[in-house]
C-alpha cells in the first residue's frame, strides 16, 4: 500500500501528541487559533503535508512546527516528536 501524501488536520495534531485528542484538534482548528502556511484555519478536516508549517498559541505561547512526515498511528511520544521540528519564532 502506498503512503498517503496528506493526512487530517485533527488527526495529525493527535497522532503527534500536540494534543491529547482529536476532539480537543477539532476544536483549536474550528476556533480559529491555528494556521496552516500563513492561513487561517477553521475546518478540522484541512489536508496536511510534510513541510507545511503549523502556528498556534497554547498554554500560553505561540508554537510554530513544520511537518516532517506524516504517522500511520498514535504512536509513543519519541515517535511523535519525530513528526515534527519546532521552528524559532520571529522569522
Amino acid at each position: 500500500m502506498a503512503e498517503a501524501d496528506h493526512l487530517r488536520l485533527d488527526k495529525f495534531l493527535c497522532f503527534a501528541r500536540i494534543v491529547k485528542s482529536r476532539r480537543q484538534a477539532q476544536a483549536l482548528a474550528e476556533q480559529g487559533h491555528l494556521r496552516v502556511g500563513g492561513r487561517r484555519v477553521e475546518r478540522a478536516h484541512l489536508p496536511v503535508r510534510v513541510g507545511d508549517v503549523l502556528t498556534f498559541a497554547m498554554r500560553g505561547s505561540v508554537r510554530i512546527l513544520k511537518v516532517e512526515a506524516l504517522p500511520v498511528r498514535r504512536g509513543p511520544p519519541t515517535e511523535a516528536r519525530m513528526l515534527y521540528s519546532e521552528m524559532p519564532k520571529g522569522r
